[in-house]
């Protein structure tokens, strides 16, 4: 299943702009979709709907959610083996791999470098071979 869009959809484009794995289309002022194979169910365009027009896959209103209440990634630097395969999979550019404080220095990290780019969509987490992300609302 997938998200999708109802026709309270007034084609803000504001979901479509958000959306990790760019699943949604339309012009703007009309009725934007989501492609149900595109969609991974990380919820970001409910969470920014400003009008409720999207609906979860159960058929439930998605709510929205003020960004600053949206969770972020919690990366535990103590599992982490800066693969970064959470890196590549950020599409918004808000992760990275901490740089080495000193020559020698082999205790790197993936670090969330620019919070304010992260949508929340936990595509980091899901994506982490070792379990060393999770996801926290912000404090």
């Amino acid at each position: 299943m997938a998200y999708y869009i109802t026709e309270k959809c007034i084609g803000c484009t504001m979901c479509a702009r958000l959306c990790p794995v760019a699943a949604i289309s339309g012009e703007k002022k009309e009725r934007h979709e989501i492609n149900k194979k595109r969609c991974v169910e990380c919820g970001v365009c409910g969470r920014a709907c400003p009008q409720g027009a999207i609906n979860a896959p159960d058929g439930t209103a998605a709510v929205q959610v003020p960004r600053s209440k949206w969770k972020k990634p919690v990366i535990d630097t103590s599992v982490c083996s800066a693969c970064a395969m959470c890196v590549a999979v950020c599409t918004a550019g808000a992760l990275e791999i901490k740089k080495p404080e000193k020559r020698g220095d082999i205790y790197v990290h993936a670090i969330l470098a620019n919070p304010k780019k992260c949508v929340g969509c936990s595509l980091c987490q899901r994506e982490c071979p070792l379990e060393a992300i999770t996801m926290k609302e912000a404090e």
